[in-house]
């Protein structure tokens, strides 16, 4: 089992958070995982002192970083630390990223990714409104590293709706893609399995998909379904509600066969810009 994902109900406290996370990463470790991915915002929800938040890691003053680099060299662990807020690097008093990194087993920090897409968003839920852009700053840039398990893209949430972000992961040797996510209720139960599903098998990557699955301070329900999905769209591992860990094995040789069989990077077509306007019944007629 080389793979976890992780679904947890974080609240507003980070250290019990931290506590609960560092429980389900020793579940996935002793059930033989080499990589585990944390949930979005996995150290904290509900939280409005997010700037805060971030600069205090930035600084090296907060506990997230200092957990998650012991974690993963305690478990002997490769760790997808969901989202926490933090900084650029070279500017901790700026506006905070929703940054998910990739710590080794040593811990060192291998990768960051900056969410791309921020949820500004109007849903039907007993909350109504969500812009994280009041608090995150947009990322720029697509990230993919090499790992024990293979070649990782990082992805977060709402990027599950853009699949030119999942292509270009695809082009750059992407074999798994992880998507720590904290989808609502209302949005989840409408599309979160068909894009999940959706992102693998056009990528024909395997889909990570960690989430919170709860209610959490704000007050926000999370819509959870956590799921491991191969390349071919199936669902391996899932869990509706509630925290759990969730383990799958990657087949590589089942993936370069499906990848093989199906070509599709390399029959992928680019085209113009601009839609060709619909030809009038006298052109076909002609």
């Amino acid at each position: 089992m080389s793979l976890a994902v992780i679904q947890m109900v974080s609240q507003s406290d980070v250290l019990a958070n931290l506590a609960q996370a560092r429980r389900l990463l020793e579940q996935a470790a002793a059930g033989g995982a080499k990589l585990a991915v944390l949930p979005e915002n996995f150290a904290a929800m509900g939280r409005r002192d997010i700037a805060d938040i971030g600069r205090a890691e930035a600084l090296g003053e907060g506990p997230i970083l200092p957990w998650l680099k012991q974690t993963a060299r305690d478990l002997k662990l490769w760790i997808v630390a969901g989202t926490l807020p933090l900084p650029p690097l070279d500017q901790p008093m700026a506006k905070a990223n929703a940054c998910s990194l990739l710590i080794n087993d040593q811990g060192d920090t291998v990768a960051r990714y900056d969410k791309l897409h921020l949820f500004d968003v109007d849903v039907a839920d007993n909350r109504g409104r969500y812009r994280e852009s009041d608090d995150y700053a947009y990322g720029s840039g697509v990230v993919v590293a090499d790992t024990p398990v293979g070649r990782v893209g990082l992805t977060v949430c709402y990027d599950l709706r853009f699949p030119e972000l999942y292509s270009e992961l695809r082009a750059a040797g992407a074999e798994l893609i992880t998507a720590p996510s904290a989808f609502t209720a209302v949005t989840g139960a409408a599309h979160w399995d068909v894009l999940i599903r959706a992102r693998a098998i056009e990528t024909q990557c395997y889909i990570l998909a960690a989430a919170q699955g709860g209610t959490h301070p704000g007050p926000r329900e999370t819509f959870g379904h956590a799921a491991i999905i191969d390349p071919w769209g199936r669902v391996l591992a899932h869990q509706d509600q509630g925290e759990a860990v969730l383990l799958a094995e990657r087949d590589i040789d089942e993936q370069a066969s499906i990848r093989a069989r199906m070509p599709v990077a390399s029959h992928r077509r680019f085209f113009s810009q601009g839609a060709q306007r619909p030809a009038s019944e006298h052109e076909f007629k002609a």
